[in-house]
């Protein structure tokens, strides 16, 4: 038999990675490999049972921060300029008591009321975009309403002028985009938007707005301050973590209703079942497919496996969120599934703190959908169906639908 070896770029991985991740689940869930990255070679852990996953999520063994691992010549090799090293200065990479620190100054911008407080521009929003898209019998949800309502949402939070936006779009597409060819171009729009963003920054300390942007600028917690690259760190955070995956919820998930005639309807006939419903989107389609920078900080042996200082840990979290070990027929869409502890989110000190607002806009976008076009189906068949070449984030390249018989 074939040794499992796992390829994060390869192709089977890219077109259908829960079936990858199922395989390593099941033969080999503590998997070790040899990442080939930014031309060096970095031994690295796949880890994809539920159980395990949680475990590496908890352990104090695992850093996020990758200063406590790896010297800063070490760390240029990388390949990242200091002019973008402010990628890595967020609350996601770092740990206590930097981790601390960061988030409680955060948490002053981005309090439960700041993202109830949304919910009525959501709601006209999305009511716009449908608007728009009704006005064809075809349209791609991606393009006319998964990307786009996410996006004006954290523009309208951030405070980006509307005459900016387009431009803005275009750097954060080229942001998320992780793969190697496309590096320099990432690259330059990262550079891009830091200028863009220090600009904001620069206006918001002299004439603060009723927008994210000043609350993080002005945010103080007895006397501690975010640092300019904190805030650029910060806000490139929402764009990745904040914008991305709530636009793969909406894409993924709305095809996974399609492809579930029996629970769409349910859906339909129940919109008030929106919170389970979108718990079981966020499992089954899981947006984060993928958790990375993490490392052992340490030499330490889990379950046989000795697992070496500055070894970088995967987190399977699409493989998590199908173990059958955890969850009952994982492999089936059921929006009424309760209790429904996926990890799609996150865990611990780093749970993601946008979950509320990815949630919130979940429960309007979908309920908002299935009124407007009760009879949407999916206008592909499912091998011509395009998923975008990322890693750690799974999405939709588009999604064709009819939206009437």
């Amino acid at each position: 038999m074939e040794k499992l070896m796992f390829h994060p770029h390869g192709k089977e991985f890219h077109q259908n990675p829960f079936s990858v991740l199922g395989r390593f689940r099941e033969e080999d869930p503590i998997h070790r490999f040899e990442l080939k990255r930014f031309g060096g070679t970095y031994p690295a852990w796949l880890i994809t049972r539920y159980d395990d996953c949680m475990a590496f999520l908890k352990d104090n063994r695992i850093t996020r921060d990758v200063k406590n691992v790896m010297s800063q010549e070490q760390i240029k090799m990388l390949n990242v300029s200091e002019d973008i090293d402010f990628v890595s200065d967020h609350m996601l990479a770092k740990d206590t008591p930097d981790h601390t620190r960061l988030r409680s100054l955060v948490h002053q911008a981005f309090t439960p009321r700041t993202i109830e407080n949304l919910r009525g521009s959501i709601e006209q929003i999305t009511e716009q975009l449908l608007d728009e898209m009704e006005k064809e019998n075809k349209a791609d949800i991606m393009k006319s309403f998964a990307s786009p309502l996410p996006f004006i949402v954290i523009s309208e939070l951030m405070g980006i002028p509307k005459e900016d936006r387009a431009q803005f779009q275009i750097w954060t597409n080229a942001i998320v985009d992780t793969s190697e060819s496309n590096r320099e171009l990432t690259n330059q729009a990262l550079r891009e938007f830091k200028d863009y963003i220090a600009k904001l920054i620069h206006d918001r300390r002299i004439q603060p707005r009723d927008d994210l942007i000043s609350k993080l600028v002005h945010a103080d917690e007895n006397g501690s301050k975010l640092s300019e690259k904190e805030l650029y760190s910060m806000l490139f955070l929402l764009v990745v973590a904040g914008l991305e995956t709530t636009v793969n919820l909406l894409g993924s998930g709305t095809l996974a209703l399609l492809q579930h005639k029996e629970e769409f309807e349910k859906l339909k006939q129940h919109p008030e079942m929106i919170a389970t419903a979108v718990e079981e989107l966020l499992r089954y389609t899981s947006p984060v497919v993928m958790m990375a920078n993490r490392w052992a900080i340490e030499d330490f042996t889990y379950k046989g496996h000795s697992i070496k200082r500055g070894d970088m840990i995967f987190i399977g979290i699409g493989s998590a969120n199908r173990d059958p070990n955890f969850f009952e027929n994982p492999e089936t869409l059921n929006l009424n599934r309760s209790p429904n502890r996926h990890i799609s989110f996150g865990f611990g000190i780093h749970f993601c703190l946008g979950a509320p607002l990815a949630r919130l806009e979940g429960h309007i976008a979908f309920n908002a959908l299935l009124k407007r076009f009760p009879d949407i189906e999916l206008a592909a068949a499912p091998n011509d169906i395009q998923w975008r070449k990322n890693v750690f984030l799974r999405g939709l390249e588009c999604l064709p639908v009819s939206l009437s018989k």
